[in-house]
């Protein structure tokens, strides 16, 4: 979708502002998908691309307060919509490039990544630095609040077959990167595609 991450900090950057108030019934469908995927008390969980950092309430209630949560996103406006949001106290907000951050390997336990898998100029890049600071075992998320045919009519496209996030194409992805495929949903409702490290 966007061809490097300059172009990714512009689109969002634009859109910060008003981003939560354009999809203001999201809320249920983080809260879902964040107790699906398991966290435990005393875990440490990166929401990747965290933007206004919607999911960040719902994992820092996943894994309570003696665990952490770290945001990270390109986008400075999009990480102060989520300071003004109040969602600073729920994590550590980093400004960074998923691609590139700024932790060390196997440090967290669990990646959740909210809309991300779309808009990134190399998607194995990205997905190779998540398995890189996740412990082995340790799981992602790839979570959208409404499935691909659903935001392809939102946008006003057609799926395509080699849309990124069709399973065909994302397991191989995964794979590639150093993840497991664990499970893979796509209604209109929801994506939710789960993998782990591979040990």
């Amino acid at each position: 979708m966007h061809s490097d991450p300059a172009h990714v900090r512009e689109f969002f950057a634009a859109r910060a502002a008003d981003w939560d108030d354009r999809f203001p019934h999201d809320g249920p469908a983080y809260r879902a998908a964040v107790a699906e995927i398991g966290l435990r008390p005393g875990q440490t969980v990166l929401d990747a691309g965290c933007g206004t950092g919607r999911a960040l309430p719902f994992l820092r209630h996943a894994v309570g307060p003696s665990g952490a949560v770290v945001g990270a996103d390109l986008t400075p406006e999009m990480l102060a919509a989520a300071v003004r949001a109040g969602r600073g106290a729920d994590g550590a907000l980093v400004l960074a490039d998923c691609a590139r951050l700024p932790l060390c390997d196997d440090v967290v336990d669990a990646v959740f990544a909210a809309g991300l898998i779309g808009h990134l100029p190399d998607p194995g890049a990205c997905l190779r630095e998540l398995a890189r600071v996740t412990r082995p075992g340790g799981l992602l998320a790839l979570f959208h609040p409404i499935g691909r045919a659903a935001l392809a009519a939102r946008q006003g496209r057609r799926l395509t077959p080699d849309d990124l996030r069709a399973e065909p194409n994302l397991r191989p992805l995964l794979d590639e990167a150093g993840w497991t495929m664990n499970g893979y949903t796509d209604t209109d409702d929801r994506f939710l595609a789960t993998a782990s490290t591979k040990a």
